[in-house]
């Protein structure tokens, strides 16, 4: 299998990934936001030249980006074992297009959960409800063979207080805010504690998770964390080397 971080483009990568290797695809592309992202600066780069690399978080309408995403995975798909799943992170803009794209490609009876990621900061509007959750689009690839580990979290409930319950498909993960030991600057950098729930719950022990948009790296080293092995992808150097640097740290 093609273990480690990787430069390139997902399309490009896919087909060097081993036939039936992969047993969890977690995938948390640009959310097709129209705005530019910046990275971090790299370590030893020049102030002025180069320190922080630049990429547009658009990808077109939205059903150009769910056809992005379907040539994408598509490529992926014998690279998946027959028991994997597939978790797509998106957000309000595109969820009901992928969600079509992964009935037509998948099948509709492939669909496992549409989890929400609850996460409280952000900002708010006098035009609408304030915009406070991701959308975590939940596939298998065999109804009867994918893996499930129902995690727990804490209980509220008097009758269980002290005690843990099983999670429900709202997931409330606090994000990262500016003061978080864990976080490195990168602009869509996720939590651990949401990755680590995600793959603990979503592969099995031993197993081998992918990540083609890996960016920073944080489903990588919750994978790894979990003592599964991890693969990733981004087009970003900045953004790969990053990836290893925490990768051999492991946070």
């Amino acid at each position: 299998m093609l273990e480690g971080v990787h430069q390139g483009d997902w399309l490009d990568l896919a087909p060097r990934l081993a036939r039936a290797s992969i047993d969890l695809l977690f995938a948390d592309p640009p959310f097709n936001t129209g705005s530019v992202k910046r990275t971090p600066p790299r370590a030893g780069a020049v102030k002025g030249r180069d320190a922080r690399a630049a990429y547009g978080d658009t990808l077109g309408t939205p059903r150009q980006f769910a056809s992005w995403l379907r040539e994408r995975l598509a490529a992926t798909l014998p690279a998946l074992k027959p028991s994997a799943s597939v978790l797509f992170h998106v957000d309000w803009r595109t969820c009901h297009h992928v969600r079509l794209m992964l009935d037509d490609l998948l099948g509709e009876d492939r669909f496992v959960n549409h989890l929400v990621w609850s996460y409280g900061l952000g900002g708010s509007s006098p035009r609408r409800f304030a915009r406070k959750h991701d959308d975590i689009l939940f596939y298998c690839l065999d109804p009867a063979r994918y893996f499930f580990a129902p995690p727990r979290v804490t209980a509220t409930s008097n009758r269980l207080k002290g005690g843990t319950k099983k999670a429900t498909d709202v997931l409330d993960i606090p994000s990262l805010n500016n003061m978080a030991s864990e976080r490195t600057g990168y602009p869509t950098q996720k939590p651990l504690a949401l990755m680590e729930m995600l793959i603990g719950a979503c592969c099995p022990p031993r197993g081998a998770v992918l990540d083609p948009t890996c960016g920073s790296g944080t489903t990588l080293v919750a994978a790894t964390r979990l003592g599964r092995t991890a693969t990733g992808f981004d087009k970003s150097g900045a953004a790969v080397a990053l990836a290893r640097e925490r990768l051999k740290r492991g946070v």
